[in-house]
């Protein structure tokens, strides 16, 4: 009989964001060899073995799990949140580091930002996308594209700034895919659209009508000031549409340490220099295609499922 697993996601269906995602994904990677089930908050069950995304979200999910198995495995997924924000502060989510067996960040310099007592059981497992073919894109204007819900986390207000930096230049465009989470972004990005035709906010598109609007941008604007490994900048270099992020450890992770594309954090200054660059000089842009180029066979589907997948079967080993 297949072992039956459990993933815990605070994040549900509706929420259509990256945990969620990443979850279905695991899912669907790990049921070739078990029975997978998701669920918000675990409330009990005679699984294996316990994934769960969110060291504080899922806390009590993972305190509950560890009373009733004492000596059944415990993976825990680090979220971009958990690894720079909440481990240094929160009670509850560093009490999740220390229950887990094993601690998985998503990209390449999240452990530095681990304890170093918690290294040793913490693996690198980047996330993965399907290549898609590349779109022809328009010669007539450059198109940047940013995808992310409207909250503080995220920073569209540099994404706003830098349409606003460029108001002259009639040959760039921006576009805006998310949810209103937070009323007051959402107020600004009204008035930012009613004032300026070049920017766009589309609100929440599907996850289909997203890609299609990544793979036809010339650039993916990445502004977060907070992330674990963001998926929609893998499938961005997936889609053969090159980044522009910000300078954190869950972009760098991700793109390498040389990528010519970072700009600070909140500096739309520097996010401005570099859309007219990349529009102004075809080379540049050529630049950031090959570096992305260079980085996409990391994000293949074969290799985070072998990953997820030899994770889950050594530490059934040591039950």
């Amino acid at each position: 009989m297949r072992p039956h697993l459990v993933i815990v996601t605070p994040a549900n269906a509706d929420a259509n964001n990256g945990n969620w995602r990443t979850a279905r994904r695991w899912a669907r990677f790990l049921s070739v060899d078990h029975r997978v089930r998701l669920v918000q908050e675990w409330c009990g069950g005679d699984d294996a073995l316990m994934i769960a995304l969110h060291a504080r979200r899922s806390a009590a999910s993972i305190a509950a799990w560890r009373a009733r198995h004492p000596r059944r495995p415990l993976a825990l997924v680090l979220t971009g949140t958990d690894l720079y924000r909440d481990i240094d502060v929160d009670a509850d989510a560093q009490r999740s580091l220390a229950i887990a067996d094993r601690l998985v960040v998503l990209n390449e310099r999240g452990p530095a930002a681990l304890p170093v007592q918690f290294r040793s059981r913490t693996v690198v497992i980047l996330q993965s996308f399907p290549a898609r073919s590349r779109a022809a894109k328009t010669r007539r204007e450059l198109r940047a594209v940013m995808v992310g819900h409207l909250r503080e986390e995220k920073r569209p207000g540099t994404f706003f700034d830098a349409a606003r930096r460029l108001a002259d230049r009639s040959d760039i465009f921006f576009e805006h895919i998310g949810d209103a989470l937070d009323p007051t972004i959402a107020a600004e990005a009204l008035a930012l659209a009613a004032d300026d035709t070049r920017y766009r906010w589309r609100g929440p598109l599907s996850h289909r009508q997203t890609l299609a609007r990544i793979r036809a941008a010339h650039v993916l604007v990445h502004p977060s000031r907070i992330e674990g490994g963001a998926h929609v900048v893998i499938e961005a270099v997936r889609s053969g549409t090159a980044v522009l992020a910000s300078r954190i450890d869950g972009n760098v992770g991700l793109l390498g340490e040389d990528y010519a594309g970072y700009f600070p954090v909140d500096d739309s200054a520097t996010l401005a220099a570099l859309l007219q660059r990349v529009r102004d000089d075809s080379h540049s842009l050529e630049t950031l295609q090959a570096q992305c180029d260079a980085r996409a066979a990391l994000f293949e589907p074969a290799l985070e499922s072998e990953a997820v997948r030899s994770m889950v079967s050594d530490l059934l080993r040591r039950r």
